[in-house]
C-alpha cells in the first residue's frame, strides 16, 4: 500500500494538473499528521516562487522552529535549489521524495547537511512529470530556469 503521506502529495500534484499547472505536490507533515499541502502554482500565480514545497510551507503557516525540526517534507519530485534552502533553514530533517528521475535537485548536498533523504521512485509521480513534461516543454523549462 502507497504511503498516505506520499499519495496526498500525489493528490496535491494533481490539483495542480487539473489548473493547467506543473503537476509536483508536497505536504509537510508533524506528528503523524499533515500540517500543510501544496503544490506548483507558478503558472497559474505568475509567481516566481511557487514551487509545491514553497506553497506546502506557505499553507502550514509559521510554525515554531522545534516544529520544524520533527516533520517530514513529502513531495513528489526532488527538490530543487531554492526548496531545498528552505529545507535547510527550517532544518526539516527528513524529506521523502516521490522521484528524482525527470528532476534532480541537489540532493548529496542535503545529506551532506544531515537530511535523511528517502527516495520512493514512484512510478505515478514518473508518469506525472514524463507526460507533463512532453506536453508543455516550455513551462517545465521555465520552471526549472532553463529558459
Amino acid at each position: 500500500m502507497k504511503d498516505p503521506f506520499l499519495h496526498a502529495a500525489i493528490d496535491e500534484a494533481k490539483n495542480g494538473l487539473a489548473e493547467n499547472g506543473i503537476p509536483i505536490g508536497s505536504v509537510l507533515v508533524i506528528d503523524g499528521a499533515i500540517v500543510g499541502r501544496g503544490y506548483n502554482r507558478r503558472a497559474q500565480k505568475g509567481s516566481p516562487v511557487l514551487h509545491a514545497e514553497m506553497d506546502c510551507l506557505e499553507n502550514a503557516g509559521r510554525l515554531r522552529a522545534s516544529d520544524y525540526r520533527r516533520s517530514t517534507l513529502y513531495t513528489t519530485l526532488s527538490p530543487c535549489d531554492m526548496c531545498s534552502g528552505a529545507i535547510l533553514l527550517y532544518q526539516i530533517p527528513r524529506v521523502v521524495i516521490g522521484e528524482n528521475r525527470t528532476f534532480r535537485g541537489p540532493e548529496d548536498y542535503l545529506r551532506s547537511r544531515g537530511v535523511i533523504l528517502d527516495v520512493v521512485g514512484d512510478e505515478v509521480c514518473i508518469r506525472l512529470m514524463q507526460d507533463f513534461i512532453a506536453r508543455h516543454p516550455a513551462l517545465w523549462n521555465e520552471d526549472i530556469g532553463v529558459l
